[in-house]
């Protein structure tokens, strides 16, 4: 099944837009957030979330909070009508939070509009080049509370992510990842799994649907050392390619309870030195191409010793 992965573009990075101007707008008033919870008699949570874009409001809400900052009246027109755009459903909110939390929603709908995403992983592949057996055997190591039907529905929203890097519009985001070669050497509980994993990573290569490249165990203590796994996002002048505002690069990390959603410019700038650190200890496409494929050759004569 083919996803329509415009249909992310279209709820997503309008919502996180809106959200960033009412908090302009806000911010321009002199209103504190708290004040205009207390004004919207909602909770300084739910307003928060609002501002990063996390949960949908109506054209009423975004018109009582232009109000009651004085935002003028051809401003709150574009802004209501931007609300509009925020309403559509992603094909991930048909899951429910245990397999689908609620702060990675976020992250899926980012993820779709990306023209670029760079990764690094210091302990598993990426979720966009799991192959389905190490799917499972990750989902299982991680969430060992999971019933099979919920490691299956997990399975599913990953293939269903993937969808992105095959579509045909827009064109897929340009995929670049760095990982650590201890993630190619880790077993897993599935016999054969991490064999049809690395296959899949050399096939991603040949096929230039993504950039793999190894760090090398070789290359010591990095900057990465303290900051663990991170993503960076990066999108188009407009998520429909018509010109519009452009939605500003985002840093995403992730723990067991929640995630980080960085996008200011001094913290999207230490991030780019941080993956530059990473390029430059990374094997280029030929090397790594070359340790994925003694890896596989070496499992491979293990599991038929």
């Amino acid at each position: 099944m083919e996803i329509d992965n415009t249909e992310r573009a279209n709820s997503t990075v309008p919502r996180r837009q809106l959200g960033r101007f009412l908090r302009q707008q806000r911010e321009s008033a002199g209103k504190t957030i708290k004040v205009a919870a207390e004004y919207m008699e909602c909770s300084t949570q739910k307003l928060w979330r609002i501002e990063k874009g996390a949960v949908p409001v109506r054209g009423p809400e975004v018109k009582m909070l232009c109000d009651f900052y004085g935002t003028d009246a051809g401003v709150t027109e574009a802004l209501v009508s931007l609300a509009k755009e925020t309403k559509a459903r992603g094909w991930w909110q048909s899951y429910n939070d245990v397999v689908m939390p609620d702060w990675f929603e976020l992250y899926v709908g980012l993820e779709g509009a990306a023209a670029r995403i760079r990764t690094f992983e210091p302990q598993v592949v990426p979720g966009l080049l799991q192959a389905p057996s190490y799917m499972e055997a990750v989902m299982r190591a991680d969430t060992p509370q999971f019933t099979d039907t919920e490691v299956l529905a997990g399975i599913k929203i990953k293939q269903q992510r993937q969808g992105l890097l095959s579509r045909h519009f827009p064109p897929p985001p340009h995929l670049e990842v760095i990982v650590s070669e201890a993630v190619l050497l880790a077993s897993t509980d599935i016999p054969g799994a991490m064999q049809q994993q690395l296959w899949h990573l050399l096939k991603a290569n040949e096929e230039k649907k993504a950039s793999v490249r190894v760090l090398p165990l070789t290359a010591g203590l990095h900057r990465a050392s303290g900051t663990g796994k991170f993503t960076i996002l990066e999108f188009p002048s407009s998520p429909n390619g018509d010109g519009g505002a452009q939605e500003p690069p985002t840093v995403y990390s992730d723990s067991v309870t929640g995630a980080l959603y960085l996008d200011k410019a001094n913290e999207i700038e230490a991030y780019e030195q941080v993956w530059n650190d990473l390029d430059s200890r990374s094997l280029d496409m030929e090397g790594s191409n070359a340790v994925i494929s003694k890896v596989l050759r070496e499992k491979n004569h293990h599991e038929g010793s």
